[in-house]
């Protein structure tokens, strides 16, 4: 849902509060859609995709950082997604096991949705969802094509590794060890070349980012409050 989202974003405050997106959606129509179930449906989506509240800390990053660079932003919706969408996130490791090139046909797609749950889709409930998570892919550049599609190396930004890291965070991870998460895979890139977009995002004052002597300490000033902070710390976990 990049199109809505970006239309939703570009016609509300960053500080919005939850019925200000509703208004937006099914009252104003930002999105332009036909009828107010469709209205509505799209909000639900929406909702379910991005939470569309600053009282979750992902979404206040997604806004924190949304409007600062519109090449990360397709990065940036596939992100807050996977954190909140268990289907596609299952996905996440087939595709990026492929190689820059690959041939991704949707009957794959289907094969490894139907793998982790046998009997829990119909057949036409699994071609939708395979075409769905080839296009949530493709929007965020990991695929190319349009009928046809390609495994695609994703140009990475500044913004995105900041998020991505800000999601290894919130996991307990802190240091070298929030360069391993699963989210940094969603980034084509060397190590070499993650530290030196982190160090970019330092620079810009999305985040802080130090690296003295192999030992890497990165922080978030802002983005939790104190008791998002404290819970964060207690459910921390070596890993």
């Amino acid at each position: 849902m990049l199109d809505d989202l970006r239309l939703l974003l570009a016609h509300t405050a960053a500080d919005a509060e939850r019925e200000d997106y509703v208004s937006a959606v099914v009252d104003a129509n930002v999105l332009g859609k036909a009828t107010r179930k469709a209205r509505e449906l799209s909000l639900r989506h929406l909702a379910t995709l991005y939470a569309l509240d600053t009282a979750n800390p992902i979404f206040r990053a997604l806004r924190r950082l949304w409007a600062l660079n519109e090449a990360a932003q397709p990065l940036l919706a596939l992100t807050v997604a996977l954190a909140r969408d268990p289907l596609l996130r299952g996905s996440q490791p087939f595709i990026l096991s492929l190689a820059p090139g690959a041939p991704v046909p949707r009957d794959a797609v289907e094969a490894h949705l139907s793998a982790a749950e046998p009997d829990r889709f119909s057949p036409a409930s699994l071609k939708s969802f395979a075409q769905n998570v080839a296009g949530t892919w493709t929007a965020s550049g990991h695929l190319q094509g349009r009928v046809r599609k390609t495994r695609a190396l994703v140009q990475a930004q500044p913004e995105s590794i900041t998020l991505l890291l800000f999601l290894g965070y919130l996991e307990g991870r802190t240091g070298q060890r929030l360069f391993s998460s699963d989210w940094m895979n969603l980034m084509d890139g060397s190590p070499d070349e993650l530290e030196a977009l982190a160090n970019s995002a330092s620079h810009r004052g999305l985040l802080v980012f130090m690296n003295a002597g192999g030992v890497k300490e990165v922080r978030f000033p802002g983005y939790l409050t104190p008791e998002e902070e404290r819970i964060r710390q207690e459910g921390s976990h070596v890993i």
